[in-house]
């Protein structure tokens, strides 16, 4: 079987990771496209990371419209930190596996857990991002990875955890279920409107 696995924080999950995943199901010949939360991200600090339940919903949220958008929370159910290599275990090793990310993840992926392991396991499948050092991506990884051509989206989670967190709109930003779930939960603001 052929995977594409995109694995993230997701805190939250917002339009461009949709972008990214629609052009990995197009462009990779795969018959869906795997969200995979992380459970927890050794990456990042716990205390600045929402919970795992809430980012969880949220990614539900925002692929449920979506027939050939999967979620495999395994992540968040295995307990300590989340390493890809671990996740890239549970599938048979006669499957063909691609990892889908940004070239910013891609460019960083020395610093993943058995990274060596992980890009023989799985095939990184890179979308561009705006000023990103593609021959540097490619020579971190130590492959030529597959290049998804995307739209030219700038947007982060972070972008929208600031902008929550100053009472701005994130509508556009985020599909619309997300943008109620995170004002219901009152998610990465203080307080005002979305």
């Amino acid at each position: 079987m052929i995977r594409a696995l995109f694995g993230g924080t997701f805190d939250p999950p917002h339009i461009a990771h949709l972008a990214l995943a629609e052009a990995a199901y197009r462009q990779l010949g795969v018959c869906q496209v795997e969200f995979v939360p992380a459970g927890d991200p050794w990456w990042k600090s716990t205390s600045s990371t929402t919970s795992a339940r809430h980012r969880l919903e949220m990614v539900r949220m925002a692929t449920a419209s979506v027939s050939y958008f999967r979620i495999n929370d395994c992540e968040i159910r295995r307990e300590g930190p989340s390493y890809m290599i671990d996740t890239l275990a549970t599938y048979p090793p006669e499957d063909e596996i691609y990892l889908v990310m940004g070239a910013d993840v891609a460019g960083g992926m020395r610093s993943w857990m058995r990274w060596e392991e992980v890009v023989a396991r799985a095939r990184p499948a890179v979308a561009r991002r705006r000023g990103a050092d593609i021959c540097g991506v490619e020579e971190t990884i130590g492959r030529t990875p597959v290049w998804l051509d995307i739209p030219d989206l700038v947007v982060s989670s972070q972008q929208v955890r600031n902008r929550c967190a100053a009472g701005r709109s994130i509508r556009s930003l985020v599909p619309d279920s997300v943008r109620q779930y995170v004002a219901e939960n009152r998610l990465y603001q203080p307080k005002g409107r979305l």
